[in-house]
């Protein structure tokens, strides 16, 4: 299949970006992963900020529109959301959306920031969702799905700081147990 030059573009821009960061990622550096031409990627994006515009704006959309998929189908409610949270990550990798937080600059501007802001967002609401279909009122069910993202994104950044996967492994087991145990008052 022959992708077109932008298209290519935004994918190598995706792949550096999660590699190294977009402060990091020179024009000249999506160029040589791309194999597109310079004169493609100044028609395609005039400056750098407009394709790590897009770059993360797709990650943000895929990576929620993967989340959405685990969290939809026929299972029990409780159960898409602890398959959610269970599944196979890399750990030492991290989540693709939630290292653009620790890039100054996409913390710097309005517009990635709010890319990546709309993803957990959405991320948050989707599982917020899947919750209040197992009883809880609206507000117990967001407080529990940002619990859930957080213990995700938490679990990754102890991973990546000792270099040990477990930790993530070990959250979320213990976050599930707590979410699915039985209730207290």
């Amino acid at each position: 299949m022959v992708t077109d030059s932008r298209t290519r573009l935004v994918e190598a821009a995706q792949q550096l970006f999660a590699q190294q960061g977009v402060s990091a990622t020179s024009p000249r550096d999506v160029l040589a992963a791309s194999g597109v031409g310079q004169g493609s990627l100044y028609h395609h994006f005039p400056t750098k900020h407009d394709l790590a515009l897009a770059a993360v704006a797709a990650t943000a959309a895929e990576t929620l529109e993967a989340a959405r998929g685990r969290l939809q189908g026929d299972a029990a409610p409780l159960d898409r959301v602890v398959a959610y949270l269970e599944r196979p990550r890399d750990a030492l990798g991290g989540c693709r959306v939630g290292r653009l937080t620790a890039d100054q600059a996409v913390v710097d501007d309005d517009g990635l920031r709010a890319e990546v802001a709309g993803y957990f967002t959405g991320l948050i609401d989707e599982v917020a969702a899947v919750l209040r279909e197992t009883g809880l009122d609206a507000d117990a069910a967001l407080d529990r799905a940002r619990a859930c993202v957080a213990i995700i994104q938490g679990g990754y950044v102890l991973a990546r700081a000792t270099q040990d996967p477990e930790l993530l492994r070990s959250a979320v087991r213990g976050f599930v147990a707590l979410l699915t145990g039985p209730a207290t008052a």
